[in-house]
């Protein structure tokens, strides 16, 4: 494109808009409000999904291994059970944490875990002064999950280890979350569609007015040799300014509205922020500005493209 095409066609484009404003204005704040509304939809999401994501690394496996008379203490064991020696459990636990399902292992000695719940439960001096650890032989891995719904998937090749003895695992809390995480997906997907479509149709008809003002123009142009880009350039250029400005508009309001929020939790229910971890302004923003630009400028992109291939028949 030569220089001066390229100056008619920028300014061509900026002057479509000013000549149809009433409808671009239309079309910028219906872009507006769609973004605006996603925006506050992906916040929300985001949040959850953080809190989610915090309560998933809290879900973790403990596995149990054979010892040396645990059948004396109870325990149900088949007769052909593997006691494993230290350094096997050790040999066990950099198997398990090479799993894709695992995120960390952490080794909990039988003295680890006795010290533990007898402080929990009676206090430290009760634990000091216990004659004998009950939970003698008791060792065992804290298996932390990195995807929580791969929990199945893990405890099914645990349990075949022989010289696992019992794996303790909650499968309603993986489920559950398995279930949150699935549901907002599906409903983030549906409600992202809707707000595109309803834009790009926005943007159609914007243009789709701006070309039958210009018939006229547009014909003449045809007959002298204009090519079919130099026809349609300005109008695309036109759809992309307007997902631009559509963009911005609600980037800035969003960007004002959340950070008050988040100021204003953290001031006033600062006991929050010790099990909720809700995102920065920063950490938001590092994925919804960008997201929301593109989805601005490329619906004013295929908007007017695909509009100006449908009504341009000269």
């Amino acid at each position: 494109m030569k220089i001066s095409s390229l100056f008619y066609t920028i300014r061509q484009g900026f002057a479509n808009i000013f000549r149809n404003k009433w409808y671009s204005l239309a079309s910028i704040a219906t872009i507006s409000a769609c973004l605006f509304l996603f925006g506050l939809f992906y916040a929300i999401v985001a949040n959850f999904q953080s809190i989610v994501k915090t309560a998933e690394e809290g879900i973790s496996v403990t596995v149990f291994f054979h010892y040396e008379g645990d059948a004396l203490n109870g325990a149900n064991c088949s007769p052909d059970h593997v006691v494993p020696s230290d350094q096997r459990i050790e040999e066990l636990g950099q198997m398990i944490a090479k799993r894709s399902e695992v995120s960390e292992v952490k080794f909990i000695s039988d003295d680890e875990a006795w010290a533990k719940f007898a402080t929990q439960s009676y206090g430290e001096v009760y634990a000091v002064g216990f004659p004998e650890n009950p939970l003698k032989g008791e060792n065992s891995y804290e298996v932390f999950l990195s995807d929580v719904s791969m929990q199945s998937a893990l405890v099914t090749w645990l349990q075949s280890i022989p010289e696992v003895r019992r794996v303790n695992y909650s499968e309603l809390t993986a489920n559950t979350l398995s279930g949150v995480n699935l549901l907002i997906a599906y409903v983030s997907m549906g409600i992202i569609a809707i707000l595109l479509a309803v834009s790009i149709f926005l943007i159609s008809n914007t243009v789709a007015i701006g070309i039958s003002v210009r018939s006229a123009e547009i014909n003449i142009m045809k007959y002298i040799g204009a090519t079919d880009f130099f026809v349609r350039a300005p109008f695309v250029l036109e759809g992309v300014l307007i997902g631009l400005m559509g963009a911005v508009i609600p980037l800035g309001i969003i960007y004002s509205i959340y950070n008050y929020a988040l100021s204003y939790v953290m001031e006033r229910f600062s006991v929050l922020s010790s099990f909720l971890k809700f995102l920065s302004v920063d950490e938001l923003f590092g994925i919804l500005a960008p997201v929301s630009l593109a989805v601005g400028i490329g619906i004013g992109f295929l908007g007017s493209f695909s509009t100006v291939r449908k009504h341009l028949r000269v």
